[in-house]
């Protein structure tokens, strides 16, 4: 099972699902919001992606698979496997996001600044602050982000109890592996954590690297 990154769609494993399809049975799917899959209602946090991800896998009829989660993908599956760890054969995790890094002096300030011209001047505060990702996202979907971003999920990577195998590309600057690949490797007991070239889209990036340690991995007993 392969569950993608926040902004992104099933697509975005491409080559994943072309080599993998020759020796497993395998579903991408598209979380609400994106690709193929309909808006909700309200915002999402974590959670919420979490409850849909279970429901999806007892209507499917996935039963312990594998999985391959890449950011906001691996925060929606330590939500989920932590809670219920036998739900998961294999989880393999890149670019696995989930951490609220202690804010800067100068990002607090920016934060500060942002929320008194927003209470003056709403609409220029929209358009000069944030990223571009964030200044395209609807009203309803920056909400739902800032809810995902908030959330710390240390706590809930710590509780994953099956084979875990975190693949990080070298260059990946959005989850560095010195960061959130080595956070993870110690909170995850007996995981294993690889740098792999590319960045945050190394599975994307060099396919063939990445799609042989994977396939090792996932063959390995």
């Amino acid at each position: 099972m392969l569950l993608h990154g926040y902004g992104s769609k099933k697509e975005s494993f491409y080559y994943q699902i072309n080599f993998l399809k020759n020796y497993f049975r395998v579903t991408a799917l598209d979380f609400p919001c994106f690709g193929q899959s309909e808006l909700t209602d309200t915002p999402w946090g974590v959670g919420e992606y979490a409850d849909w991800l279970k429901k999806f896998m007892n209507l499917t009829g996935l039963d312990r698979p594998d999985v391959l989660a890449h950011s906001f993908g691996a925060r929606v599956a330590f939500k989920l496997f932590s809670a219920e760890n036998d739900r998961v054969n294999k989880l393999i995790i890149t670019g696995g996001a989930g951490l609220v890094k202690p804010r800067s002096p100068q990002y607090m300030r920016k934060i500060k600044c942002y929320r008194r011209i927003k209470k003056m001047f709403p609409r220029f505060a929209e358009k000069h602050f944030g990223s571009s990702d964030y200044k395209s996202l609807s009203p309803m979907m920056k909400e739902s982000f800032k809810k995902i971003v908030n959330e710390d999920l240390k706590l809930c990577a710590s509780k994953i109890s099956a084979p875990t195998y975190l693949l990080y590309g070298k260059t990946d600057s959005v989850t560095p592996p010195a960061e959130e690949g080595e956070t993870f490797h110690a909170l995850i007991k007996g995981s294993t954590l690889e740098l792999t070239e590319g960045g945050h889209f190394c599975f994307s990036e060099y396919p063939e690297e990445f799609n042989l340690k994977l396939f090792k991995y996932l063959t390995e007993n």
